[in-house]
């Protein structure tokens, strides 16, 4: 990250993450509707079947590589 001052404004600025994020196998669940690409991460719903919450469609499990979270 750069820090740029230019009077009473500091600016700043990043290029970029220099190293990419490890993936693991993540527990999701994913909507059956062929229309909706909606899914989110098992450890994010708090229902024991959620419904697809963009298209309100029955969803189903799946593992997905996705980026660790902390």
């Amino acid at each position: 990250m750069e820090i740029v001052s230019k009077g009473d404004v500091v600016v700043s600025f990043s290029r970029g993450r220099k190293e990419p994020l490890p993936e693991v196998e993540t527990n999701i669940w994913s909507c059956t509707n062929d229309d909706c690409q909606g899914w989110m991460r098992e450890s994010f719903s708090f229902n024991e079947t959620p419904k697809c919450p963009l298209c309100q469609s029955v969803m189903k499990e799946e593992v997905k590589m996705l980026p660790k979270l902390d």
